[in-house]
C-alpha cells in the first residue's frame, strides 16, 4: 500500500502557537499520559509503575474476567458495531435488554442509553428547557456537561451558590420562576471535584413546593452510594420523588456511556428529540454486553461497595493525621487542597516520581486558591498500596512545606 506523505502543519492555523503558549503560560496546558496496562490499581502509567490514585474505576470492574467474556461473547455474536444510530438501525438486542437492566435497577419505569454522561446531560437539558419562558437552575459546581447543557438549552437559566437551599429558594420564589413554563433544578448527586453530596431531600422538599422538576446527574455515585450502588436518590430514600436520575456506564460500572432513569414518556419523548441520541451511533454490542455483566456484579456482590468504602474511610484518615487538608469530601473522592497552581502540579509531579499518580487539579476546573490533587481509591486497592501512597504523600508534603 502506497503510503501518504507526512504533511507539515497547515500555515492558517499558524496562530494556534501564541494560544498553546498562553496555555502553558496560565499553568493550563495538558500533557497526556499513556496508560500502558489494564486499569489497575497499580497501573503502568508512561512507563512507570505507580498507585493509580487517579481512575474512576471505583469497584475495580475495568478487568474483571467476567466484563472481559461478556465483551468476547457479544463481539462473537453480533459483531463490533451497529453502524448505524438508535433510530435507524442501530438498537439492537443488547441495547434493549441493558435499558430495562437499567430501569429495573434504578427503581424507575424506564431509561434510555446515550453515548456518554456529557451526552445524556446536554441532550436532557437540551430538549427539556426548549422554550425561552423555561428555567433552568443548576448548583455552581455542576459538572460542565451540565452547564453546557444548559447553555445550549433555549430557557433561562439561574446559578445559585453550591449547597445553598436559602438562595435556591429565593429563586423559585422570583416573578420569573412564577411566571416560567417549565422549571427544572440541576444538581450533581456527588460533586465531582469535592466529593461531597448534593442536600436532595432539600431540593426535593423546595421542587414540590414550587412546582418544579429535579435532574440529578449521578455520575460519581452510580455503583457507590445507595443499596448495591443505585446512587443518591437511593442513599435518601427518595424513590418516585426525583423525576429524572443521570448516571454513567464508564466510571464505576467501567465500560463507556451515559443514561437516563426515568419515566417512559421521558423516554419516548428524548427518542425524537435528543440530538445527541438521534446523531450519534450507537454503542458496540460489547459495550452494553459488558454493563449487564457489570450490573450482576453490582447486585450479586455488595462485598466489592464495601471495600470501596473501606478503603475510602481508611485513606482519608491517613491523609488527615498527616496534616493534609480533604475538603469536605464525603465519598471516594478525596481533594488533596493545596492552594496554589505551582505547589499542586509540584505535589503532583513528585508524587509521580515516588511511584504514586494523583492528579493536579487548577484553574478554570476549580476556581483560583483552591487548586488540589484529586484523589479516589477503588476497591481493588490492596491496605499496602493504600500506605505505600500515604508514605510518599508524607515525604513529598513535608519536602514541598505542605505539611
Amino acid at each position: 500500500m502506497e503510503k501518504l506523505e507526512v504533511c507539515p502543519g497547515h500555515p492558517s492555523l499558524k496562530f494556534l502557537e501564541r494560544d498553546i503558549q498562553d496555555l502553558k503560560d496560565q499553568n493550563r496546558y495538558i500533557r497526556l499520559r499513556l496508560l500502558e496496562s489494564a486499569q489497575e490499581p497499580v497501573s503502568l502509567v508512561d512507563g512507570k509503575r505507580v498507585v493509580n490514585l487517579t481512575s474512576n474505576n471505583y469497584l475495580a470492574l475495568a478487568n474483571h474476567p467476567a466484563l472481559k467474556a461478556a465483551a468476547i461473547g457479544a463481539t462473537q455474536t453480533y459483531g463490533v458495531g451497529s453502524a448505524a444510530v438508535r433510530t435507524i438501525i442501530g438498537t439492537m438486542t443488547l441495547h434493549a435488554k441493558l435499558e430495562q437492566r437499567l430501569a429495573e435497577f434504578k427503581g424507575t419505569e424506564s431509561a434510555l442509553v446515550l453515548q456518554s454522561g456529557f451526552a445524556t446531560n446536554v441532550a436532557v437539558c437540551q430538549c427539556l428547557m426548549s422554550e425561552e419562558t423555561d428555567l433552568l437552575v443548576s448548583d455552581a459546581l455542576n459538572h460542565a456537561s451540565i452547564i453546557d447543557g444548559a447553555r445550549l438549552a433555549k430557557s433561562e437559566r439561574k446559578i445559585y451558590p453550591h449547597k445553598d437551599m436559602a438562595a435556591l429558594r429565593k429563586i423559585l420564589e422570583s416573578p420569573q420562576a412564577r411566571k416560567a413554563r417549565r422549571k427544572m433544578i440541576v444538581t450533581d448527586g456527588v460533586f465531582s471535584m469535592d466529593g461531597d453530596l448534593a442536600p436532595l431531600p432539600e431540593i426535593v422538599d423546595l421542587a414540590d413546593r414550587y412546582g418544579a422538576v429535579v435532574m440529578v446527574d449521578d455520575a460519581h455515585a452510580s455503583g457507590v452510594m445507595g443499596r448495591n450502588g443505585r446512587g443518591t436518590v437511593d442513599h435518601f430514600r427518595l424513590h418516585g420523588k426525583v423525576a429524572i436520575q443521570i448516571g454513567t456506564l464508564s466510571k464505576a460500572i467501567a465500560a463507556l456511556g451515559g443514561y437516563v432513569a426515568s419515566s417512559a414518556l421521558l423516554r419516548e419523548y428524548m427518542i425524537c428529540t435528543a440530538r445527541p441520541f438521534l446523531f450519534s451511533s450507537s454503542h458496540p454490542p460489547s459495550v452494553a454486553a459488558t454493563c449487564i455483566a457489570a450490573l450482576d456484579i453490582l447486585e450479586n456482590e455488595p462485598e466489592r461497595i464495601a471495600r470501596l468504602w473501606d478503603n475510602t474511610g481508611f485513606f482519608k484518615e491517613g491523609l488527615r493525621k498527616l496534616g493534609f487538608d480533604t475538603g469536605r469530601s464525603e465519598t471516594p473522592i478525596t481533594p488533596v487542597m493545596v492552594g496554589d497552581t505551582q505547589k499542586a502540579k509540584s505535589l503532583s509531579e513528585a508524587l509521580f516520581e515516588e511511584g504514586v499518580f494523583a492528579l493536579w487539579i487548577g484553574f478554570p476546573t476549580v476556581p483560583m486558591g483552591q487548586e488540589r490533587l484529586r484523589t479516589i481509591v477503588t476497591a481493588g486497592h490492596s491496605q499496602e498500596d493504600l500506605e505505600f501512597a500515604l508514605r510518599k504523600f508524607q515525604k513529598t508534603g513535608k519536602a514541598l512545606g505542605l505539611i
